[in-house]
């Protein structure tokens, strides 16, 4: 039995469970996913199962990466408001964060997507944001990813040491969260949208990804193009198999097939990059 104390995630508004899919106790392959690829999903699972159709019967999560390795240590155990669940996966992907926190309970993690940040505004951008350095002014309230749990907050707050220095980083991270200026997600891909268009936010950081995703979608935000800034860093994902994956032969297809050009393309439709060793790949994502 596990030491560690199994992680609970309360999100009112959100107790739909849309981001834990299929039957977790009937499933041939268990998928632990950045919560970002969410959108992905569909499209590529069709593909693998078609591939594979003897492992058609997938269970996935699609949760902070902070979150999903925790539920790991916990032996797969996760408090979703009253329900308990116990699910312990054959594949998690994640930032080399969490990677190195599991090092004993994967194989060697593999890079196989990339992706910059964004940031999302209100419709017209009345406050009239233009990067990483307004972040800090007084009048704008600011969508944080929560560095406890999700891997995207490291990013960020490297980007706005690039811009401003150390001194922009904590304006943002600290001082604003005491002002209650800043506030910071629980699983960003969900609420930091839906905040701004609620007005509780004037600006969010995602992914790239998940901003061509919500105009793709026709949610009421605008995004701030940041394609030029050489201060808008890579993050690198990085997927593993777990050692003691309950179906390591669906784990084992998973992992190959993931590396495929089919899976590459399919990843490439949704705004994410392939892997790639260059210069702005941050380390410490």
């Amino acid at each position: 039995m596990s030491s560690h104390e199994a992680p609970r995630l309360d999100l009112p508004g959100f107790d739909t469970l849309i981001d834990l899919v299929g039957d977790p106790g009937d499933a041939d392959l268990y998928l632990f996913l950045n919560g970002n690829q969410f959108m992905v999903m569909p499209e590529l699972l069709t593909a693998f199962r078609a591939r594979h159709p003897q492992f058609s019967r997938i269970y996935y999560e699609t949760l902070p990466p902070g979150l999903l390795a925790h539920q790991i240590q916990a032996e797969g155990r996760i408090h979703i408001g009253s329900l308990i669940l116990t699910v312990y996966p054959d594949v998690f992907t994640a930032g080399r964060g969490e990677m190195d926190l599991l090092k004993e309970e994967v194989l060697e993690p593999l890079p196989y997507a990339e992706n910059r940040l964004a940031l999302v505004v209100q419709p017209k951008n009345p406050k009239q944001i233009a990067g990483f350095q307004d972040l800090a002014r007084e009048d704008i309230r600011v969508a944080m990813p929560n560095p406890e749990t999700e891997g995207i907050a490291r990013l960020a707050r490297h980007a706005l040491d690039l811009v401003g220095g150390e001194s922009l980083a904590n304006a943002v991270f600290r001082h604003k969260q005491d002002l209650g200026t800043t506030l910071l997600t629980t699983v960003h891909h969900r609420e930091t949208v839906d905040w701004i268009e609620r007005d509780r936010v004037d600006v969010g950081v995602v992914w790239q990804s998940e901003a061509a995703w919500a105009r793709a979608t026709h949610r009421r935000v605008e995004s701030i193009p940041l394609d030029d800034f050489l201060e808008n860093p890579v993050g690198q994902y990085f997927v593993a198999g777990l050692k003691r994956a309950p179906h390591p032969e669906a784990r084992d297809a998973y992992l190959t097939f993931l590396q495929t050009s089919e899976a590459q393309a399919i990843y490439a439709r949704y705004g994410f990059m392939p892997p790639e060793a260059h210069s702005t790949v941050f380390s410490g994502f």
